[in-house]
């Protein structure tokens, strides 16, 4: 790269929202590519993984609760819905884009999208927004049944995609129809759920519920809307919702570069940047007004009949926290209050045993002071309790033990994409794994003084990943930032607790839907 066209792209970066230091690191890393996490072994049962029995859960749920109750904490729960709802849709739009018309011949073809057609066509009836699509169609004077019955179903698919009908392509997911009580025939959105959940788990005694929202700009208006109909709904109910909407910020974006390793120009001549993935959110994260924040994607819910399991496991997931939270801030202040009348062994026993952190290679050589001294320093760091499903097959990162010897806590979610895949030791370790992460995680994010954590000083930037992509049908390389669950947590405190299968229901294809979970 000519020192002209090194200075452009900087200038463009800075330009962009990017520091130049951070642009250069950004190019550096395509230089000199990123080094993969090693695994030391799989997190399971007893080995880095808590199982509650009754008593446990018991005991969890009734201090979580006892902190609403009391308003002790401000909890706030935080969702991830930045996205569209375009991938939900990916293999319908295929099946719609490569026939001019679809009948039943066409789905009994081999291929994936004439598959997931199928699938769609033959159940449509029983999807929530099955009464919203008829009436979309009637407005045009077409009558749905009519199109099942004659086995012409391109209109059906083309009004649910497009801005003829539902035009769901182009929705965010959070604004899906995904849920029909049978029953009373009401209709939810996947963050009509959230509302739901959220008032039955994060109320607290003033009958506030905090809720905050990642979502992308152009979607303010529609999701502001439904917002404010939901507010006004449970407002009549006496629940009141504190309501945050927040935007990725484009300081988060990556730049790309093409196969040579140098900025990746557009049609224009200006170097593209594109959004560096979820780990970019850890900077919303950090602007939350919160103590506790409870973290679950969106598309993660289920109609009010199996909401039972979700909220009583959040609530434990909650105890967890809170009570380590106080153990950990009482240990501190005893260290610093009454340094040198309390054994630091007893606290450093705590820090292994119970908040999975390590300990510098010759701390037990080291007098009480600097022991002290070395354990405040280690405890100072923002606190997650996640939830871990045993593995059925669905994807996700898992629990795993890393190697990486800068790491105060050695207990991470890992994803398959940081392992070496030429490495047959590490990949042996991988298939070894028995949980996943079902993104179920419950964040301290203030400490001991009540100030909030900067969460960006606790992320490990070499878990950054490059990965090929296109554009305009050129190839080229694009930074993902460190996961938010990963390596965007990497510096924190991490307890990793087991939860039931049944608390995870997540929405990657519309197909999804006609899941029994999702079906009241």
């Amino acid at each position: 790269m000519t020192p002209k066209k090194h200075t452009d792209a900087l200038e463009q970066a800075i330009q962009h929202g990017l520091t130049k230091s951070e642009a250069e690191r950004q190019l550096g890393l395509f230089q000199e590519g990123l080094p993969k996490l090693k695994l030391e072994r799989p997190a399971i049962t007893g080995d880095g993984i808590l199982q509650c029995n009754e008593d446990k859960k018991n005991q969890a749920i009734k201090r979580y609760k006892k902190v609403l109750k009391n308003n002790e904490l401000k909890v706030m729960k935080f969702v991830p819905a930045s996205g569209a709802a375009s991938r939900m849709f990916r293999d319908l739009e295929t099946l719609l884009n490569t026939n001019s018309a679809i009948d039943d011949a066409t789905l009994e073809g081999d291929s994936k999208p004439a598959a997931a057609g199928k699938k769609f066509i033959r159940n449509i009836t029983s999807f929530a927004f099955w009464d919203a699509l008829k009436t979309t169609l009637s407005h045009d004077g077409i009558i749905a049944d009519e199109l099942l019955k004659n086995g012409e179903y391109r209109p059906l698919i083309e009004y649910t995609l497009t801005d003829k009908g539902l035009n769901y392509s182009a929705m965010p997911k959070a604004l899906i129809d995904f849920h029909k009580n049978n029953a009373s025939g009401k209709v939810r959105t996947s963050l009509d759920e959230h509302f739901a959940e959220g008032a039955l788990y994060a109320l607290n005694s003033d009958g506030e519920v905090h809720l905050h929202f990642t979502v992308s700009p152009e979607f303010d208006d529609a999701i502001n809307a439904r917002i404010d109909t939901l507010k006004k709904a449970y407002a009549s109910e006496g629940v009141h919702f504190s309501i945050a909407l927040s935007h990725q910020q484009p300081s988060t974006d990556t730049m790309a570069v093409d196969m040579d390793n140098k900025p990746f120009e557009d049609e224009n001549g200006r170097i593209l940047f594109r959004p560096g993935g979820h780990g970019a959110l850890i900077e919303n994260l950090n602007r939350l007004n919160a103590d506790v924040a409870f973290i679950k994607n969106i598309d993660n819910v289920v109609p009010d009949s199996l909401k039972d399991d979700t909220v009583e496991w959040k609530q434990v997931l909650g105890g967890i926290l809170i009570d380590l939270r106080e153990k950990l801030f009482s240990f501190r202040a005893s260290l610093i209050k009454d340094k040198g009348k309390v054994n630091p062994d007893e606290f450093a026993a705590f820090c292994v045993n119970e908040l999975n952190l390590s300990l510098p290679e010759d701390f037990n050589s080291q007098n009480d002071d600097t022991k002290a001294e070395l354990l405040l320093k280690l405890t100072n760091r923002p606190i997650r309790v996640c939830g871990m499903v045993k593995n059925e097959g669905e994807p996700g990162g898992g629990p795993f033990w890393v190697k990486k010897k800068s790491y105060v806590n050695k207990l991470q979610i890992v994803e398959s994409s940081q392992i070496d895949q030429n490495d047959d030791e590490q990949l042996a370790i991988l298939k070894q794994s028995t949980h996943f992460n079902p993104v179920d995680i419950v964040c301290s994010l203030t400490n001991d003084s009540g100030q909030p954590f900067d969460l960006n000083s606790y992320v490990d930037e070499e878990t950054a990943f490059i990965a090929n992509k296109s554009y305009d049908g050129r190839n080229l390389k694009a930074l993902e930032r460190p996961g938010l669950w990963n390596g965007g947590m990497a510096g924190w405190i991490t307890i990793f607790v087991e939860v039931p299968i049944s608390t995870f229901n997540p929405v990657k294809v519309v197909n999804d839907l006609l899941r029994k979970h999702h079906q009241d």
